[in-house]
């Protein structure tokens, strides 16, 4: 080698070690080794006595400490659990969805579909702020990933293929990232950070309607702006805790309803009612469509005074309205025990990628 040969080469070995070579990152799974650092973390910040923890400022060393080992994987060096081995991959219990890392509510369950890719997929998040997307070129692909936006785990990546009757988007996200918290629950993780539910479900309103297949009815409310929840069961019948089987005999006196819980200063009653006649024919009497049954009456449960007189009035000004020349088949009548249904028929359309119902 040439003595200009050499000192080139010695110049080319210096810059390598000071600047680094770019990382290759490969794919993982969660359990596997982790040899490479794909998050930055400083664990030369020290906070000051008293300041309220920052989860930006924990070292690696706490983030090992805090998570568990897949989800430090997942967390805190963007790994990827193997399709179909997560935890909330097939759950639809109706919950809140928190960072598993810092507690900050991310997702929601009336958001959570079936897109059978094998990962939990929403199509929206709970806020928009509580996460943030980056560009992601790993593995030879141009994809978007998706980041607590608090603490900046890792949680996943966003597609333009989710459901295209709501956002048409799919947060496809690791459930070792995630905390599950069941409805009703008033806590959230509030370690490290200061996760916590608001008050809005605590203080939501309810409205009761049967209007038919319930599959159908739920989707009409379930994406409304200030709607908190929705839940499909049957109501008004004899029989307690009826089973599905049960009520399609007929012989229960139980109506298919979809409870909507919702907050009254986003949404008024007045305007899930509007909603309500849009989403059935209200003329039909003991049926809608194909399905025939008491099971399937246009009903109104109201839950107070209040419901029933605005229940009323909207009836009678649909009436007036000549829309219909058949009289409104629809019964205004006092709310009685709600018996949630099976699972399976919770967000029914939502969880296979439908809008509509056709039976």
């Amino acid at each position: 080698m040439t003595k200009r040969a050499a000192k080139w080469s010695i110049l080319v070995t210096l810059l390598i070690s000071v600047l680094g070579q770019p990382a290759c990152r490969q794919p993982r799974t969660v359990g596997q080794p982790q040899k490479e650092n794909a998050m930055k973390n400083d664990d030369n910040n020290e906070r000051r006595a008293g300041e309220p923890e920052d989860p930006r400022s924990l070292s690696d060393a706490e983030w090992r400490q805090r998570l568990s080992q897949d989800q430090y994987a997942v967390l805190r060096r963007g790994a990827t659990e193997a399709p179909g081995s997560g935890e909330y991959n097939k759950f639809y219990e109706q919950g809140r969805y928190l960072c598993a890392g810092c507690g900050q509510e991310l997702f929601r369950s009336e958001a959570k579909f079936d897109s059978g890719c094998g990962w939990p997929s929403f199509d929206r998040p709970a806020d928009a702020e509580k996460v943030d997307e980056q560009s992601d070129t790993s593995h030879g692909m141009a994809r978007t990933e998706v980041r607590c936006a608090r603490c900046g785990g890792h949680l996943g990546h966003v597609f333009d293929d989710g459901p295209r009757q709501t956002t048409g988007q799919r947060y496809c996200i690791n459930s070792a990232a995630l905390e599950f918290k069941p409805a009703g629950s008033e806590e959230g993780k509030t370690e490290p950070g200061q996760g916590g539910r608001g008050d809005d479900e605590q203080q939501a309103a309810t409205a009761t309607f049967g209007a038919g297949c319930f599959w159908g009815v739920e989707e009409s409310f379930r994406t409304l702006p200030g709607v908190v929840e929705t839940a499909v069961g049957y109501c008004g019948g004899e029989v307690e805790n009826p089973t599905y089987e049960q009520v399609c005999t007929d012989k229960t006196g139980h109506a298919e309803v979809v409870q909507v819980r919702y907050d009254a200063a986003r949404i008024s009653y007045e305007q899930l009612l509007e909603v309500f006649w849009k989403s059935h024919d209200p003329t039909q009497r003991n049926r809608q469509g194909p399905d025939v049954g008491r099971q399937y009456r246009s009903v109104i449960f109201y839950q107070d005074d209040q419901q029933r007189k605005a229940a009323e009035t909207s009836r009678a000004a649909l009436e007036a309205s000549g829309k219909y020349k058949s009289p409104i088949a629809t019964e205004i009548v006092p709310a009685k025990p709600f018996y949630r249904a099976e699972d399976y028929h919770q967000q029914y359309l939502q969880k296979r990628g439908r809008g509509s119902c056709h039976r």
